[in-house]
Order: structure tokens, then C-alpha cells, then sequence
């Protein structure tokens, strides 16, 4: 009589079929001591020319690590500015952010809470930007909250130390009155 196996032998010490190891990266192979085969692998045939030993299996080569890409000075402006002027966050928070009469012009606006809403919190929908000169760039963004569409304007100017700062902020037309000095 003839004896059928319907499950595959297994070893002691191995794994059952269909556990996997989540500390090990996929497509690697599981170690095996030396002496003992793993299931599937015959040492006999993966001789090699290099001594006889059978090959190594290695993880699949990674490349090099991309780092993410960096955000424009206009969103990342955008997104400050529209946290002042909704009162997300306070005027203060700008200071190293402007220079000249921006910090000035800024705190006039979030003053009068151009953007403070109930209910509904403002996003940005659109940002879009001009540059007249190396180092500078004019922009604009769309404020949405709810139904109502604002539009903001700003500009930047590249420091000696290369780091982007807020010069002039309008918002929907409104202007901080000019003083002038006798």
C-alpha cells in the first residue's frame, strides 16, 4: 500500500506556511543555519562556481533616498499670513517672517479681523505669483471660506542671509492709511 501525503513535511523550527516574519523586509529570503535546508531549496544544486557554496540572497538594492520637494516661499507665505489674518495664529508669530512696513500693514489688518469667520474656516484655493526682478516675487491667493472668495496680495524680497521675507501685504483692497511725517 502506497501511502499519500496531501500536506507537506515540515521541519521543527521553521515557520508554518503562510506566517510571515513583518521585521523582515519583502524579498528577502529567511536564514537558514548551516546544515539545515529551508523549504524549496536544494544545497546540492545551487553549487557555484564560486567554491561550491551556494549563493546569498540580498535584499533587492534601494536607491537613493529622494527627499521630498520643498514648498514655494508663496505657499508657505500663504499659509502664515492667511493664520494672522483668520486669528489662527498671533501677529507676533510674523515678526521674523517681515521686514520694512509689512509687520505694520499686517497687524493693521488682522486688527480689523478681515478673515475671522464662524463656521466655516478660510482655506487657500489658488496661489499664484510674479517675479519682477531675481530675489523678489509678487504674489496672490484666493481665500475661500464658505461661499465668500477674498483674495490676498503680497510681496517677497530675498535677504542677504537667503532667506525669503514679507515686505507688503494687502487684503481685498484694503489698504493701511499712509502717515505722513512733517
Amino acid at each position: 500500500m502506497t501511502k499519500v501525503m496531501t500536506r507537506t513535511k515540515r521541519n521543527s523550527g521553521t515557520r508554518p506556511p503562510g506566517r510571515h516574519d513583518t521585521r523582515r523586509p519583502a524579498g528577502t529570503t529567511p536564514r537558514s543555519t548551516p546544515g539545515r535546508e529551508t523549504p524549496g531549496s536544494s544545497p546540492r544544486s545551487e553549487n557555484t562556481a564560486s567554491g561550491g557554496r551556494a549563493p546569498r540572497h540580498r535584499a533587492p538594492a534601494r536607491g537613493p533616498l529622494r527627499t521630498p520637494p520643498q514648498p514655494r516661499p508663496t505657499d508657505l507665505f500663504a499659509d502664515l499670513l492667511l493664520a494672522v489674518l483668520s486669528g489662527q495664529r498671533p501677529v507676533h508669530s510674523m515678526l521674523r517672517h517681515t521686514a520694512g512696513r509689512a509687520y505694520d500693514e499686517l497687524a493693521w489688518l488682522a486688527e480689523r479681523g478681515p478673515l475671522r469667520t464662524r463656521g466655516t474656516r478660510p482655506v487657500i484655493r489658488d496661489v499664484g505669483y510674479e517675479v519682477p526682478r531675481p530675489g523678489a516675487i509678487e504674489a496672490f491667493a484666493r481665500i475661500g471660506a464658505g461661499d465668500q472668495l477674498r483674495a490676498m496680495a503680497f510681496r517677497l524680497e530675498k535677504g542677504q542671509d537667503l532667506r525669503w521675507r514679507c515686505t507688503a501685504v494687502e487684503l481685498g483692497g484694503t489698504r493701511m492709511p499712509h502717515r505722513h511725517d512733517n
